[in-house]
C-alpha cells in the first residue's frame, strides 16, 4: 500500500509539472514525451490505481463482513468460573474458561452452568434447586455484583467473558460453594419464631397472649388456632417475609466483611426486625434487648450496598435503621 500511494503521487506531480510548463517538467521530458501524452498517461494510470485500491478494500471489506456475520451466527460467549478443589493438593484457585453457544443455551446464567457440567465439565461444583429465585441456592457473584444465577441474564455481548466467583469473603468449600454455617447459625441467634406468649404455657399469663381465633366446634383445636393480626399490622410485614437468606446483601456488605464473628448483617437483622414488628409476637423487648450490642447491629454504617444487590428487591438497610429507631424509642 506504501509503494502503490507513493507512485500515485509521483504520477501526479508530474503531470502537474507538465501543465505548468516549468523547467521541471522538461527534466521529464525523456520519460514523458509530450504534456498530452503526460496528461493522459497520468489520468489512465491514477484511474487504474483507484480501480485497485477500491477492489482492494471492497475485498477486505467483504472479508470482515463475512467475519462478523460467522461470529454472529455463531454466537459464542466465554464464561470464566473460579475453580478450587480442596482435595487436590497445594492447587490454588484459579478461572477455567469454557465456550457456550448462546443459541444452544437457555437465556440465564445458570442454564450455562449446567450445560458447562453437563456437556464441558462434570467436576464443576455449585449450589442450585428451584431455578426460580426461590430458595436463594444459586447465589453467586458474577460480573462484580451478588446475585443469584437463576435471575442473572446472560449477557449476550460475546466480545467480553463472563466472570463468576462464589460469594466473596466466606470461606469456600469447593468451586462456587461457600460455607453458609456461620451465617445459618446467625440466623438462628435471633430465634426466627414466632413467640406469642401463650398464658398456659408461661404459668398462668405473665406475658400478654396474642388472641386466637375461636376453637373449632369440637373444642380440641384451641392451641391449634389462628392468630388474629389487622390488615394494616400484617401490610408492616411486607418487605422483609420475602427474604430467601440468599445472602447476597451480607456479603456484599463491607463491615460484614470485616466482623463476620460480631456483625449479624443485613440479611439477619432485617429477619429480626420482621418479628420485631409483627404484632403477633410477645418479645419484641427481648428481642431488641439481645440485640442491643456494639457489634451485632452498630457495625451497620448505611453503606447500602444490601439493598442495591437483594436479587428481590428488598430493603434491609432501612429494617436496620428501624431498629435503630426502636432502640432509641426504647430510651
Amino acid at each position: 500500500m506504501i509503494s502503490t500511494t507513493t507512485t500515485i503521487r509521483s504520477a501526479s506531480s508530474l503531470l502537474a509539472r507538465s501543465l505548468r510548463g516549468n523547467n521541471a517538467a522538461a527534466t521529464t521530458s525523456s520519460r514523458i514525451p509530450s504534456t498530452a501524452t503526460a496528461a493522459g498517461s497520468g489520468l489512465l494510470f491514477h484511474k487504474q490505481q483507484q480501480q485497485f485500491l477500491f477492489s482492494t478494500n471492497a475485498e477486505a471489506a467483504l472479508k470482515t463482513d463475512v467475519a462478523f456475520v460467522e461470529a454472529d451466527a455463531q454466537r459464542i460467549k466465554y464464561f470464566k468460573v473460579y475453580r478450587w478443589d480442596p482435595e487436590q493438593e497445594n492447587q490454588k484457585p484459579y478461572l477455567s474458561t469454557y465456550p457456550i453457544d448462546l443459541d444452544d443455551c437457555g437465556p440465564m446464567v445458570l442454564d450455562a452452568l449446567i450445560k458447562i457440567k453437563s456437556e464441558q465439565d462434570p467436576s464443576l461444583t455449585f449450589r442450585r434447586s428451584c431455578r426460580e429465585g426461590i430458595c436463594g441456592s444459586c447465589a453467586m457473584n458474577i460480573q462484580g455484583s451478588n446475585t443469584l444465577a437463576c435471575l442473572a441474564y446472560i449477557d449476550d455481548d460475546c466480545r467480553t467473558a463472563t466472570k463468576i466467583y462464589p460469594l466473596p469473603h466466606m470461606y469456600v468449600l469447593k468451586d462456587l460453594v461457600p460455607d453458609m454455617g456461620n451465617f445459618y447459625e446467625q440466623y438462628r441467634s435471633i430465634e426466627p419464631w414466632l413467640q406469642a406468649g401463650d398464658p398456659e404455657q408461661d404459668g398462668g399469663g405473665s406475658v400478654e397472649a396474642t388472641p386466637r381465633a375461636a376453637p373449632g366446634a369440637d373444642g380440641n383445636t384451641k392451641l391449634q388456632g389462628e392468630y388474629l393480626q389487622s390488615k394494616d399490622d400484617r401490610a408492616k410485614l411486607d418487605g422483609m417475609y420475602e427474604c430467601i437468606l440468599c445472602a447476597c446483601c451480607s456479603t456484599s456488605c463491607p463491615s460484614y466483611w470485616w466482623n463476620a464473628d460480631k456483625y449479624l448483617g443485613p440479611a439477619v437483622l432485617m429477619q429480626a426486625y420482621r418479628w420485631i414488628e409483627d404484632s403477633r409476637d410477645s418479645s419484641t423487648q427481648k428481642r431488641l434487648d439481645d440485640l442491643d450490642d456494639a457489634f451485632k447491629l452498630y457495625r451497620c454504617h448505611t453503606i447500602m450496598n444490601c439493598t442495591k444487590v437483594c436479587p428481590k428487591h428488598l430493603n434491609p438497610g432501612k429494617a436496620i435503621a428501624q431498629i435503630k429507631k426502636r432502640m432509641a424509642q426504647r430510651g
